[in-house]
């Protein structure tokens, strides 16, 4: 097996010989593994550069430094880790000695057993309630139910997968918390398990509560790509359908009253609502026929097939 670790890095200077260690400890007994650690430095400002430099000398076969000329933030980091990355099973992991490597060899025992994603689950997570723990869990509540892919811990860096399932799509925002989601639209076997998780000893957490709302606002992007990119005219359509049941019904009420209380219609400002929900309802409709050829030109340029396959059965005779 090819393993690529994929560790975003920003001011983590003083953890960076400690994981390189744990990371050795935990591979090194693994000789059917072939092993690289992909460090992607997030324009840190600390001596984090120079000891990925130094890293990099000692154990030149098994680290890649990637440097940003400045910070892109995780997502970013994790999505150049990825394209750099040579191995066919992708691990990614922290930099602040919270997730263990220990893990690992667990984590691709489970792929062995024909899973694509291995997703870790901090049981007993090590962080504050307030400011980490509860936002976290409502994070957590609200990507299970709008995605429909029920996880325990989202926000839990360290996950396994196979690089075929991280191909079809880019990662931007924050989004890379949500790549369990994307890979179980393309039919994906994802199973959860029970990681380690360790204080923080040295460095500060980059996290805060707004990251949770920049979380939030990344989901409506994450349930518009996997529910409806390749039919948008269901979102727009069904909208802009509802927009005009309303605009009836309220049409419909003015003209009862008219005919039986002898009330003007027009002096009414629910005229006025009723036609404007009726041109907003028309509008939807024709955005969404709109994004229907932009979905087909995407798909018939670029000979994208609208399905995935995850292996092809036949006799040899037939090659």
């Amino acid at each position: 097996m090819n393993l690529s670790l994929v560790i975003p890095v920003y001011n983590e200077a003083e953890n960076l010989d400690l994981l390189h260690k744990a990371i050795q400890d935990a591979l090194d007994d693994m000789p059917h593994v072939q092993w690289e650690v992909v460090y992607v430095d997030d324009g840190s400002q600390d001596d984090s550069t120079q000891i990925l430099e130094s890293l990099a000398e000692q154990d030149p076969d098994h680290i890649i430094v990637v440097e940003f000329r400045r910070n892109f933030g995780q997502t970013a980091a994790i999505a150049a880790g990825i394209d750099h990355a040579r191995g066919d099973v992708i691990i990614l992991m922290d930099a602040d000695l919270q997730n263990d490597p220990a893990d690992i060899p667990m984590m691709i025992e489970k792929l062995d057993q024909g899973y694509d994603v291995v997703s870790g689950w901090r049981v007993n997570r090590r962080d504050k309630f307030l400011t980490r723990r509860l936002p976290s869990q409502t994070a957590n509540w609200l990507i299970s139910t709008v995605t429909g892919v029920h996880l325990h811990d989202y926000g839990c860096t360290l996950k396994a997968y196979r690089r075929e399932v991280l191909s079809d799509f880019r990662l931007y925002g924050e989004m890379h918390r949500f790549i369990p989601a994307y890979a179980s639209s393309v039919g994906a076997k994802i199973i959860e398990v029970p990681v380690q998780h360790h204080s923080r000893k040295y460095g500060k957490s980059k996290y805060g509560l707004m990251r949770t709302l920049k979380v939030i606002l990344d989901l409506f992007t994450v349930k518009f790509l996997i529910s409806y990119s390749n039919k948008p005219i269901y979102l727009f359509g069904g909208v802009g359908l509802g927009l005009m049941l309303i605009s009836g019904i309220t049409w419909l009420f003015l003209m009862i009253r008219r005919l039986w209380f002898k009330i003007s219609v027009f002096d009414s400002p629910l005229f006025q609502v009723s036609t404007m929900l009726m041109i907003l309802g028309v509008q939807s409709i024709l955005m969404g026929l709109i994004a229907e050829l932009l979905v087909r030109t995407y798909h018939e340029s670029q000979q994208k097939p609208t399905y995935t396959v995850r292996r092809v059965i036949k006799s040899d005779r037939l090659n």
